[in-house]
C-alpha cells in the first residue's frame, strides 16, 4: 500500500479492494449525484444498500441497476410497492423508520453516505458510528442537533466522519497536512441566495417558486429554502464547530455570489488557503467517497479567465436573521441548536406548503428557541423529546397571513 498524506481529521491509506457503500437517501439530490460518481468508478465501489422515503419508482430503478443486498423504504405503502416490484430479486426490503434505523446499524460496509434530509438523519449517523462504520455526512442536522454526543461516539468507536457539504469539504481539503492549532479562523462562503439584493421590505411577498430558484446550485427543496433564508449558512457554522474542533469565535461567514470559492482557512501567519471549483456537488461527494484520492473525472473545468472576477460582501444579519440565530444558539449550547434546527425544518415545510409567509420563518424559530425548556447537557432522549416538542410547536403556529 502506498502511504498518503495525513489529514488532521484522520490517517488513511490507499486500499485496493472495492469499497462497500450504503446510501441513505439515494433518491434525493445528493444520493443521485453519489450514484453518478459511482457510475464513473464502478471498479472501486460496491453499493450494498439504498434507502428512500417514498420515491418508490426511482428506488426500484436504482435497486435493479446496482443490485444491493438491502433496500430500506420509510413510507409503508411505498415499501409494499417496492417489495412487490423487487420480489424476483434477492434484495431484502426493510420497512418503515425501524427499517431505516436497522440499515444504518449494518456494520458490514466501509462507508455510509447519509444524504437524508433534516432531523431524520441524526439517529442513522449515530447508529453507523456506533457500528464502527465511517460516515460521509451530507446531513448537517446530525451535528447541529447532537454534535457533542456524535463526537463522543465517534472518538470511542474510531469511526470517521467525512464532510460532504461543499463548504466543509473545502475546509477539510485546506487542512490536509496542516495542524488545527495553527488555524486562525475558518471562513465559510455563501452565495447569498436568490434574495441577496432584494429589499427586506419585499420579503413578505416572496413566493415558494421564487424561493426555490437558487442562482447557482441545484438542490432539494428544503436546503434550497434554507439557502434563501441563509439558515443553511447558520447551520453550517454549527456543523463546522463540531467537525473541526475550533472555537466559536474563529468561524466567520463571507458572501461570495459566484460560488467558486467554497470556503477558506486563515492561519496564524495570516496566510489563507481556499478551495475552488464550479458549483457541482459531485466534486465534494466524490472526495468524501474516495478520500484521500482525487480521482480523475470528465466534469466541466473551472475557467478563471472566462469567469473574469470574484466578488465578496459582508453578510447582512438584519436582512437574514437566521444566521444570527444560529450563532446565538451555538453560543447558548445545550438543546438550543436542536430546537433551532427542528423549528427551522418544520417552518420551511409549512412555507413550502404555503401555510406561512417567507418572512415568518425566522420569527417562528426565535419563538421556539425562547419558549422551549432548555437542557444544558442533553442526552439523546432529551434531544428526541425536544424534536417532538419543537415539531408540535411550529405545527400549532397561527400564521399572520391566514
Amino acid at each position: 500500500m502506498e502511504e498518503i498524506i495525513k489529514c488532521y481529521l484522520l490517517d488513511c491509506k490507499i486500499n485496493s479492494k472495492m469499497k462497500k457503500i450504503s446510501i441513505l437517501g439515494s433518491t434525493g439530490s445528493i444520493g443521485i449525484n453519489a450514484l453518478s460518481v459511482i457510475d464513473n468508478h464502478l471498479n472501486d465501489f460496491i453499493v450494498v444498500a439504498l434507502s428512500a422515503h417514498k420515491n418508490g419508482k426511482l428506488l426500484i430503478e436504482q435497486a435493479k441497476k446496482y443490485q444491493p443486498e438491502f433496500v430500506a423504504v420509510v413510507d409503508l405503502d411505498t415499501a409494499n410497492f417496492v417489495e412487490d416490484e423487487l420480489r424476483s430479486t434477492n434484495i431484502k426490503i426493510l420497512k418503515g423508520r425501524e427499517g431505516l434505523l436497522e440499515l444504518s446499524s449494518y456494520g458490514s460496509v466501509d462507508l455510509m453516505l447519509n444524504a437524508l434530509v433534516g432531523s431524520s438523519g441524526m439517529e442513522p449517523t449515530i447508529n453507523a458510528l456506533q457500528s464502527e462504520v465511517d460516515v460521509a455526512l451530507s446531513n448537517k442536522e446530525s451535528l447541529v442537533m447532537a454534535g457533542s454526543i456524535i463526537n463522543e461516539i465517534k472518538n470511542k468507536s474510531g469511526a470517521k466522519i467525512f464532510p460532504v457539504d461543499s463548504e466543509h469539504s473545502a475546509i477539510w481539503q485546506c487542512l490536509v497536512g496542516e495542524s488545527i492549532k495553527e488555524v486562525n479562523k475558518i471562513i465559510l462562503t455563501g452565495s447569498g441566495g436568490p434574495f441577496r439584493t432584494l429589499e427586506i421590505g419585499q420579503f413578505n411577498s416572496i413566493t415558494v417558486d421564487r424561493a426555490l430558484n437558487h442562482p447557482n446550485w441545484e438542490m432539494g427543496n428544503k436546503i434550497t429554502i434554507d439557502s434563501a433564508t441563509m439558515m443553511n449558512k447558520g447551520l453550517e457554522v454549527i456543523e463546522a464547530f463540531w467537525l473541526f474542533d475550533i472555537s466559536k469565535e474563529s468561524i466567520e461567514i463571507i458572501i461570495h455570489p459566484e460560488s467558486i470559492i467554497h470556503s477558506m482557512v486563515e492561519f496564524k501567519d495570516k496566510s489563507v488557503k481556499a478551495q475552488l471549483g464550479l458549483p457541482d456537488m459531485k466534486i465534494p461527494i466524490q472526495y468524501a467517497l474516495t478520500y484521500p484520492r482525487h480521482y480523475k473525472t470528465d466534469w466541466e473545468v473551472l475557467d478563471l479567465a472566462k469567469l473574469g472576477s470574484l466578488t465578496f460582501e459582508e453578510p447582512d444579519f438584519i436582512k437574514f436573521p437566521c444566521m444570527k440565530l444560529a450563532f446565538e444558539t451555538l453560543e447558548a449550547g445545550g438543546t438550543m441548536p436542536a430546537v433551532l434546527n427542528v423549528a427551522n425544518e418544520q417552518a420551511v415545510y409549512r412555507f413550502l406548503n404555503s401555510e406561512i409567509g417567507f418572512d415568518e420563518i425566522p420569527s417562528i424559530i426565535e419563538s421556539a428557541c425562547e419558549k422551549h425548556q432548555y437542557v444544558n447537557d442533553p442526552t439523546l432522549e432529551d434531544i428526541l423529546n425536544i424534536e417532538k416538542w419543537a415539531t408540535d410547536f411550529v405545527k400549532s403556529y397561527k400564521s399572520k397571513t391566514q
